[in-house]
């Protein structure tokens, strides 16, 4: 972005000790009153393990949901109709500590 357009450039930093990206093929949301929590899981056969745990307020959730959709219906436009992928064996998905 440049200042002709009055916009400021954001400067993201990724942290050092971010190793890579980590694959989800399930979510866990909860919330409260004042955040939602998510918990990205990476499921296969009967073991997995949380691959990230993010926490944001009301409102920011809902941009990252809105921002997402785009993202959805930019791709499947470009690509095709997405199916829903079948959830991981069984109904529950349980945490040992």
């Amino acid at each position: 972005m440049t200042q002709e357009n009055n916009s400021k450039q954001h400067q993201i930093k990724i942290a050092d000790n971010l190793p890579g990206a980590e694959y989800a093929n399930a979510m866990q949301i909860n919330h409260n009153r004042d955040e939602f929590q998510m918990m990205f899981i990476s499921i296969m056969g009967l073991s997995g393990k949380v691959a990230g745990k993010i926490i944001t307020n009301p409102g920011h959730f809902k941009r990252m949901v809105a921002a997402m959709q785009d993202n959805l219906n930019k791709y499947e436009k470009q690509f095709g109709e997405v199916e829903v992928s079948q959830a991981p064996a069984g109904k529950e998905i349980g945490f040992k500590g």
